[in-house]
Order: structure tokens, then sequence, then C-alpha cells
């Protein structure tokens, strides 16, 4: 099932893509590159940058004014930032899973112990939790 095969923010954006009027497979391309932390960099969390995305998308773009849609956008993150943050201490792939996903003997390990099963999936259902509290708030 393409589920089992998909990062953390590919699962995140493809749960949302028909409530925004994304194509499912447009919203598994826009976010391809953000699992592991920015493409395995350890960097920002896919669960994260997948919330990110459909921060994003949730907004409408004043056209007179798309100053104020993208200042609207980053308090939503900041938002969501702050939540995430209290739940899980960190927003950097690296700290989440304790492994530097950059280096191919630490992604062998955390394969071999099968930490994208065991803690990812918990990662994208907070992310997601949070997520849906902003939207019904905003």
């Amino acid at each position: 099932m393409l589920e089992h095969h998909l990062n953390c923010a590919q699962s995140l954006v493809s749960t949302y893509c028909e409530d925004f009027g994304l194509d499912r497979n447009q919203g598994l391309k826009v976010a391809m590159g953000f699992g592991g932390g920015m493409a395995r960099t350890g960097k920002t969390c896919g669960a994260v940058t997948g919330a990110y995305i459909i921060l994003g998308l949730s907004q409408r773009v004043n056209e007179n004014n798309p100053r104020e849609s993208i200042e609207r956008t980053y308090r939503l993150i900041h938002d969501f930032n702050r939540q995430f943050l209290t739940l899980h201490g960190s927003l950097l792939c690296k700290m989440l899973l304790k492994y530097d996903l950059s280096s191919p003997e630490q992604l062998a390990e955390a394969q071999e112990k099968r930490i994208f099963t065991i803690t990812c999936p918990g990662l994208v259902g907070d992310a997601a939790k949070i997520l849906e509290t902003i939207l019904a708030t905003y």
C-alpha cells in the first residue's frame, strides 16, 4: 500500500488535499522533499513542514495586500510551532528521532530499529491534531 511508503510530510498533506482543492498526486509531489527533516538533513520535521503546507493552503491570498495573507499564515505557523514544541520539545527531525538521517550508518540503524514506523506516526498524528484545532479556530 502506498501509505506505507510516504514520508511524514506526504502523509499529512495527502490527508488534506481534497479539503483544499489540491489533487492528491500534486500534494504528494509538493511534499516529497520534506521527509527526514528536509530530505533527510535532520532539519524541520516532515510532519511540521506538512502542516505548514496545509496552513498555507488554508489561507486566501489578499490580492490587494498579499503581505497581510503572509503575516496571517506566519501567525498560524507560530501557533502550530508553540503547540508542537509543548508536546515534543523540538521541531527538528534529528532531535525528535534521536538519529542523524544524513549519516548512512544512523539512517540504517533507524531503519533497522523501525523508528519510522514506531515514532513517526505519532508525530504525524500530533501534527494533524494541532492542525485540526488551528483550522477550526481560524
